[in-house]
């Protein structure tokens, strides 16, 4: 259930979760499936009501049909025809569509608000009884001198403290993780980071665009534009030196830059529903586990927006390791098997965060040289289908050997005696001498060489009727090329 009391009980619980995005809920529900006592720390009482991520792939669409929500989703959601790269003039350079559905039967690209997602997360706890959401509460410290135990030091909502006491804590608590800052991890720097302004707008007017993302490659001010809804729209500009979201918070001064997209319609037409800035990191932590504390989502790992995979990647996180710490703690699996999520999910994390740098780059790098190079090689780079796979592919590929997984070959040929067989009658052929019968795999052996000087052996005889029903001898058969000696076979 979902709760603000000011008293929330101090356990024993099975997991705390700090943080109530869309990570920490998922994980929350996942693991609330399996009976698990879960405790969600929140510090806003409510669900944060400005939109922030606005895309999920197929398979994460899969997570939430196994959350429960997938039904319910559908009715918020809208697919995305795929990505379009124009120049600063809006001249097409490339269009990668994407497939409407995959195998899965789900579409490849799925355009959503952010906050009806977790009202539905909200909404679904309410099944689990076991699953309990303190809104208004804020982590204060966690201590971890316990080797059994970890205590997470909150405030409530009326400022007293409270301690809560569980096994294991998933710190889902965004990019400026104060669990990751206590517990002094520090994070690699991939190497990306620019300030952004992202605004979204409301307008009952159909825009007349192509119903896809579209990605403006100018080294000056690079551009993003999406539908995520029936009416709503979101723009994604690069801010320049000097520049702030002030600058564009009203929709005249906005129209500067989305004019090419809302053309005539009127100001009164547009509701600018937020205008802020965000800075675009890159960044990946370098411990997402410290003894019973795991990082998942943006606090263990940030991806720049331009492929969209942000919220898809925590929601991956929180799938790997729900399963992992339900089969520890009720001791169907040793200890060391929580090893393997890191061993997982970093690296699925990490190749999608690259894709996404590379795809700011290509967006924004270079000078005029390289205007007139995307020009030039864009047209041809969309019909490549490793561009194509490695813009549009955010599946998770197959695990690496690691702590589950072993791979080895299996023996080409396996040894085995046949079971013994009846005597067949003279001249009737038996299932042994069929091609490949009585041998593993279908593999026969190879002919014996017949030493020289040495007789063939005598044609097999076959029976012969006559007319008149009689039975005569066995006639010798026709000279043809004899087979191999096989096993089981009969001799006259």
């Amino acid at each position: 259930m979902t709760s603000t009391e000011p008293s929330p009980p101090a356990g024993p619980w099975d997991v705390i979760v700090i943080g109530g995005g869309p990570t920490g809920l998922s994980a929350a529900t996942l693991l609330g499936q399996r009976d698990l006592r879960v405790a969600v720390v929140e510090r806003h009482r409510d669900v944060y009501p400005l939109p922030r991520a606005v895309h999920l792939d197929g398979e994460v669409y899969r997570i939430l049909h196994q959350l429960g929500i997938g039904e319910e989703f559908a009715a918020h959601t809208r697919p995305a025809a795929g990505l379009r790269l124009v120049d600063a003039h809006h001249r097409e350079l490339a269009t990668f569509t994407r497939e409407r559905v995959t195998a899965s039967g789900l579409p490849q690209a799925n355009m959503f608000d952010q906050p009806a997602l977790e009202h539905l997360l909200r909404d679904n706890l309410k099944r689990l009884p076991e699953v309990k959401v303190l809104g208004g509460h804020e982590l204060l410290r966690l201590d971890t001198t316990d080797a059994a135990s970890v205590t997470a030091h909150v405030r409530r909502p009326d400022g007293n403290p409270v301690g809560l006491r569980a096994p294991y804590v998933i710190a889902c608590d965004g990019a400026n993780s104060t669990v990751r800052g206590r517990l002094g991890i520090e994070s690699d720097d991939l190497g990306f980071e620019q300030r952004w302004l992202v605004a979204d707008v409301r307008c009952g007017l159909d825009l007349d665009a192509w119903d896809g993302v579209h990605q403006v490659c100018d080294t000056r001010r690079a551009g993003t534009y999406m539908r995520i809804g029936p009416d709503r729209y979101r723009w994604e500009f690069q801010l320049l030196e000097g520049e702030t979201p002030a600058d564009f918070g009203y929709v005249p001064t906005l129209r500067r830059l989305i004019g090419p997209w809302v053309g005539r319609i009127p100001d009164d037409q547009l509701d600018l529903l937020k205008c802020t800035e965000y800075t675009f990191r890159a960044r990946v932590a370098r411990q997402w586990r410290v003894g019973r504390v795991f990082l998942a989502g943006d606090a263990a790992h940030v991806t720049p927006p331009f492929i969209g995979q942000g919220m898809c990647a925590g929601l991956r996180d929180a799938q790997n390791l729900a399963w992992k710490l339900d089969a520890e703690l009720r001791g169907h699996a040793a200890p060391k098997l929580l090893d393997s999520y890191e061993a997982e999910r970093r690296p699925h994390a990490t190749t999608m965060i690259k894709r996404a740098r590379t795809m700011g780059q290509m967006m924004t790098g270079g000078g005029r040289a390289a205007s007139l190079a995307r020009r030039r090689l864009m047209p041809a780079l969309a019909r490549s289908r490793m561009v194509r796979r490695v813009l549009l592919d955010s599946r998770t590929p197959a695990l690496t050997p690691g702590p589950r997984i072993q791979r080895h070959t299996p023996p080409r040929r396996t040894r085995c005696t046949p079971p013994p067989r009846a005597p067949a009658r003279p001249g009737r052929r038996t299932r042994a001498d069929r091609p490949g019968v009585g041998r593993p795999h279908g593999r026969r052996r190879a002919p014996r060489r017949r030493p020289r000087g040495r007789p063939r052996r005598p044609a097999v005889g076959v029976a012969d009727r006559r007319p008149g029903g009689q039975r005569g001898r066995a006639a010798p058969r026709a000279m043809a090329p004899q087979r191999p000696r096989r096993m089981g076979r009969s001799r006259p």
